[in-house]
């Protein structure tokens, strides 16, 4: 925890994929201070014409290589927030040559008994976790 959803315009290879989550997951461990083992992530792909990306008047100039990130988190500090969106634009671009014009972040937050990781539990509640 957190879950991260990567939607991405179909095309790139499985290597390029693995590259965008492991470089995101070590932005999260490293911001969020999680466990390094607390990885929950999936991607999805897109025909280029079912993304509209545009700038919201920032200026951005976004290419068919664009990442929107969902992270779907319990609570986090705005520090936390703002190291993570910092080191993830980064890493994607060190590892990845994401530019960062290419990178949309939206972090919803949600609490303790939103989350269940099987066998029909809330484990934070229950204090399994």
């Amino acid at each position: 925890m957190p879950l991260i959803k990567f939607d991405v315009i179909a095309g790139r290879n499985d290597q390029e994929l693995r590259a965008l989550m492991d470089a995101t997951h070590e932005a999260m461990v490293e911001a969020f201070e999680v466990p390094a083992t607390d990885r929950y992530q999936s991607v999805t792909q897109h025909r280029p014409a079912e993304m509209v990306l545009e700038d919201t008047g920032l200026g951005f100039r976004r290419s068919e290589q664009a990442v929107v990130l969902t992270v779907v988190s319990r609570r986090r500090t705005e520090a936390q927030k703002q190291t993570f969106y910092r080191l993830l634009a980064e890493r994607l671009h060190d590892r990845c040559g994401l530019s960062p014009d290419d990178l949309i972040v939206s972090l919803v937050e949600n609490g303790d008994a939103d989350w269940s990781f099987g066998h029909g539990r809330a484990q934070f509640l229950t204090k399994e976790l």
